[in-house]
C-alpha cells in the first residue's frame, strides 16, 4: 500500500493529526466515532508504512501531503 491509495477522509484524518487533535477531538470534528479515527489511523499507518502519528506527519511532510497553514 502507498499513498495513493488514501482515501480523501484518511487525508482529512492526516491533516487533524497534524494539528494535534486528540483521537476524540478528530470524531468531533468530522461527526464519527472514536472507533472509526482509530481504524483510519491504523489504516494510514499501513499505507504509509509508518510506526505512529509523528511518523503520520513526518511522511505527510515528505509526501507533500499537508503544509504548514492555520487550522481551519
Amino acid at each position: 500500500m502507498n499513498e495513493e491509495n488514501l482515501s480523501p477522509r484518511e487525508y482529512e484524518v492526516i491533516q487533524l493529526i497534524s494539528w494535534e487533535y486528540s483521537t476524540i477531538e478528530i470524531a468531533q470534528q468530522l461527526f464519527l466515532s472514536p472507533e472509526t479515527i482509530k481504524s483510519h489511523r491504523k489504516n494510514i499507518i499501513k499505507k504509509l508504512n509508518v510506526k505512529n502519528s509523528a511518523g503520520i506527519v513526518r511522511r505527510a511532510f515528505e509526501l507533500d501531503l499537508i503544509s504548514v497553514q492555520e487550522k481551519i
